[in-house]
C-alpha cells in the first residue's frame, strides 16, 4: 500500500485516536434515558447530568452483507460485563446470534465492561436495530444503532481488477496527463487510459474516526465495505492492547473465495504487507504489524493466489536479513504451497506459464520508482536491485494466472509510490509512477477487450495537497516563486515524448509545471531542480530535537527560496488531505461508480458487480436486485433502478 505515518509514531496515533472517540462519544453517543432511570427509581433531574460511554462495534448506521461473517462487540466505560443487557431487533442478543457463545471481559479492570460474540452474521436483508442497556452505579444507561443489511442482486461481473493509485488526486491526473499525452493550444494531445473509462464517480475519504484518512483505513473501506481508524484494516477499534484480535469484518478476498472460490491476487510497488494490499487480506489495528501480516497472507482463506510486491524482508528469517514473525523462512513455505517464486524481473518472466500460484518479492522495502529504476537507473539508489519487473509487467503476469480460474478472479494492482513520492513533494517520481500506473491499465484494458465479462475500477485511497499553480520558466535570474507564470503567464509545458511509452524524454524542460502544495513542513523550492536521488523535504532542527527546518541539500547553489511550513514543526514531510478523490469504472457494473459515493460503496459496486451471495450455496445471487437498502449516490439516474427501497 503506500505511504509510512510521517507523524506522530502509530502507537502515538492510536492513544490519540482513543482519546477523541471516548470524547465524542461523551457528548453524543452516549444517552441517559430518563424514562429507564426514572423506572429504577433515580430522580429524573440528576440523570441528565450523568453520562456514561457505550460503544457497538460495527458503528451505527453500517452496512453488513447478508451472510458475512463479522465480530459484533459492545463496550461500556464503568460497567461490570454481567451488567450490560443487548438485544437485536427485540431478541436478545444470544438468541439472535444462536451459537455465538459471547465472551464478557474486563479489559480495564473497573473501568470497562465488553461483550464480544466472535464470527457472527445475519441473513435477513433490512435494517437492524441494536440496543445496549447497561447499569452503572446504580443507575441504566440506554443507546441505539441500526445497521442495514443487503442482499445483493444477480451480477453480470466474471472478473474484478481495482487499480488503486496511492494518494493520487486530482492535480496528480492533471499533470499525469500533461506530462504524459501534451497540450497545445489549450486541448489534450492526447489522454490517459483512465480517462476512457465509461464511468466516472467522486469518492468521500473519512474514516470513522478522524476526517483525515490514511492508507490502511481508506482501502479497508474498499476492502469491506466498513469504516475503520487510521491505521486500520478489516477491523473495528477496540479497547484492547493486542492490535490483532479487534473485532474483525470479512474482506473481498475472504468472500470472494469462500463463497465462489474464485482466484484473488495482491499486486503492489510498495511493502506488499503495507497499508493496501494488506487491508485486502489481514485484520490488524495497526499497519506497522507487517510481519503479521506476511504471515496471515499463508493462512487458508485470505491466502491470495498472486502476491507481487517489494518487502521481502517481511518473508524471511532473520539468517537471510529479514525480519519475519517467529523467524519464519515464508519464502520456502509458499513455495512449499506450490507456489512460483521470483526474485527478479528476469525470475519472474522464467515462471512457468501454467503456473496459478505466484508470490513475487523484488526489493527488501519498496520496489524502486519507475524513474530511479528506468530513467537515471542510478546505482547508489537501486544499490543490488537492478533487475525490478515494472508494475505492468506484474499487472500482465498476474491477470495471466489469475484468469486460469474458471470462477473468475479478483486482483488489486497499487501504484504504491505515487503517494510516497508526494509526501516529499517530489512531484515529477509521483507523475513518473502515475503515468507507469496508467500503463498498467492499459493491460487491463486489452485483457478487457478480450474478456468483457471483467470491470476495471481506478481510483485512489486518499489525495494530497499538491496544485499546479502555472508554469516555471526561469528568466533574468528568477527562481522560486517569482519564476512562476500564472494566467495569461503560464506558457503550455515544452515536454517531448519521441518514447512511444507514455513517458517524456526528460523531466527537464525549458517551461515545465509549477506545483504547489497546501500542507508541507518547512522546504527549499528552486522549482525546476529534479533531484538525482530521493531527497526529503526537511531534516531535524539541531537545536531541537523533534522538530523540522528545510534541508539545504533541495537548495543547490544557494538558489532555492525558502518555503514556511503550513504544519506543525513536528512534521517532516508532506501529509495527506481530506480532499474527495476520483474513481473510473468500465465494464459490468460500471454505473455504481457513477456519481458522490462513500469510500465503502466501492466495496458494494464491487460485490454487486459480482452478485456475491454468501447465502446461496454457490455464492451467486438468484435475487432480481438489491434488497434490504441502499448504498452508494441515490441521485445517480445510471445507478438508480440497481436499487430496491428498504
Amino acid at each position: 500500500m503506500s505511504e509510512s505515518t510521517p507523524f506522530p509514531t502509530p502507537d502515538g496515533v492510536l492513544r490519540q485516536r482513543s482519546r477523541g472517540i471516548a470524547r465524542r462519544a461523551v457528548l453524543g453517543t452516549a444517552v441517559t434515558a430518563s424514562a429507564i432511570v426514572a423506572t429504577h427509581g433515580v430522580p429524573e433531574a440528576s440523570a441528565q447530568t450523568a453520562t456514561v460511554v457505550i460503544k457497538a462495534l460495527p458503528i451505527d448506521r453500517a452496512n453488513i452483507l447478508a451472510g458475512s461473517r463479522f465480530d459484533f462487540r459492545v463496550e461500556v466505560a464503568g460497567a461490570q460485563p454481567d451488567r450490560i443487557e443487548i438485544t437485536v431487533n427485540g431478541q436478545d442478543a444470544d438468541t439472535f446470534f444462536k451459537g455465538a457463545n459471547p465472551v464478557r471481559t474486563n479489559e480495564i479492570a473497573g473501568k470497562s465492561g465488553e461483550v464480544t460474540y466472535r464470527n457472527v452474521t445475519v441473513a435477513n436483508p433490512g435494517p437492524v436495530a441494536v440496543q445496549v442497556i447497561a447499569t452503572v452505579a446504580g443507575r441504566s444507561y440506554v443507546d441505539t444503532f441500526t445497521w442495514t443489511v443487503l442482499r445483493m442482486g444477480a451480477g453480470q461481473a466474471r472478473n474484478v481488477i481495482l487499480f488503486i493509485a496511492d494518494g493520487m488526486g486530482y492535480p496528480t491526473i492533471t499533470a499525469t496527463r500533461i506530462v504524459s499525452r501534451g497540450i497545445t493550444e489549450g486541448k489534450y494531445d492526447g489522454f490517459l487510459n483512465m480517462d476512457r473509462m465509461e464511468y466516472r464517480g467522486t469518492v468521500t475519504t473519512s474514516g470513522y474516526d478522524a476526517l483525515v484518512t490514511d492508507s490502511a483505513n481508506s482501502a479497508s473501506a474498499y476492502a469491506t465495505g466498513h469504516k475503520s481508524v487510521v491505521n486500520g484494516m478489516g477491523i473495528y477499534e477496540d479497547n484492547t492492547k493486542d492490535p490483532t484480535d479487534d473485532p474483525r469484518v470479512e474482506n473481498i478476498i475472504e468472500l470472494a473465495k469462500r463463497t465462489r472460490r474464485m482466484a484473488t491476487g495482491l499486486v503492489s510497488t510498495a511493502d506488499i504487507t503495507d497499508a493496501t494490499p494488506a487491508a485486502f487480506a489481514a485484520h490488524t489495528r495497526r499497519r506497522s504489524e507487517q510481519a503479521f501480516v506476511a504471515s496471515t497472507y499463508l493462512e487458508d482463506g485470505h491466502r491470495p493466489d498472486v502476491i507481487m510486491g517489494g518487502g521481502s524482508r517481511w518473508f524471511l528469517p532473520k539468517a537471510q536479513q529479514g525480519a519475519s514473525a517467529d523467524d519464519r523462512d515464508l519464502v520456502a513455505e509458499f513455495r512449499a504451497a506450490g507456489y512460483a517464486v521470483a526474485a527478479t524481473r528476469t525470475e519472474l518472466r522464467g515462471t512457468p506459464a501454467s503456473a496459478t500460484k505466484l508470490l513475487g518479492l523484488f526489493h527488501t522495502g519498496n520496489m524502486s520508482v519507475w524513474y530511479d529504476r528506468e530513467e537515471t537507473k542510478n546505482p547508489n539508489v537501486l544499490g543490488k536491485f537492478t533487475d525490478q519487473p515494472s508494475l505492468p509487467e506484474m499487472t500482465g503476469r498476474a491477470i495471466d494466472a489469475l484468469a486460469t480460474n474458471p470462477n473468475g478472479f479478483f486482483l488489486m494492482v497499487e501504484a504504491g509510490s505515487v503517494d510516497k513520492q508526494l509526501h516529499p513533494m517530489d512531484w515529477v517520481r509521483a507523475v513518473y509512477d502515475n503515468i507507469e500506473f496508467d500503463n498498467a491499465i492499459g493491460v487491463a484494458r486489452r485483457f478487457q477487450e478480450k474478456n468483457p465479462d471483467t470491470l476495471i475500477i481506478v481510483t485512489a485511497d486518499h489525495s494530497h495537497a499538491m496544485s499546479i499553480t502555472g508554469t516555471y520558466t526561469p528568466y533574468e535570474g528568477k527562481i522560486g516563486p517569482d519564476a512562476v507564470g500564472t494566467y495569461e503567464q503560464s506558457a503550455f509545458p515544452t515536454f517531448t515524448r519521441k518514447r512511444g511509452d507514455g513517458f517524456p524524454d526528460s523531466p527537464s524542460t525549458k517551461t515545465t509545471l509549477a506545483v504547489g502544495w497546501a500542507n508541507h513542513p518547512e522546504y527549499y523550492d528552486d522549482g525546476t531542480t529534479v533531484w538525482a536521488e530521493p531527497l526529503g523535504p526537511s531534516i531535524e532542527d539541531p537545536q531541537v530535537k523533534g522538530t523540522y527546518i528545510g534541508d539545504p541539500k533541495r537548495a543547490p547553489s544557494g538558489k532555492g527560496v525558502l518555503m514556511p511550513r503550513t504544519v506543525p514543526a513536528s512534521v517532516n514531510s508532506e501529509v495527506h488531505t481530506a480532499d474527495d478523490v476520483p474513481v473510473m469504472a468500465s465494464g459490468p457494473g460500471s454505473e455504481f461508480f457513477n456519481g458522490l459515493v462513500d469510500n465503502t460503496d466501492l466495496f458494494w459496486g464491487i460485490v454487486a458487480s459480482l452478485g456475491i451471495d454468501p447465502l446461496s450455496p454457490n455464492g451467486r445471487s438468484p435475487m432480481g436486485k438489491i434488497t434490504g437498502g441502499r448504498f452508494g449516490d441515490p441521485a445517480n439516474p445510471a445507478s438508480r433502478p440497481h436499487f430496491a427501497k428498504p
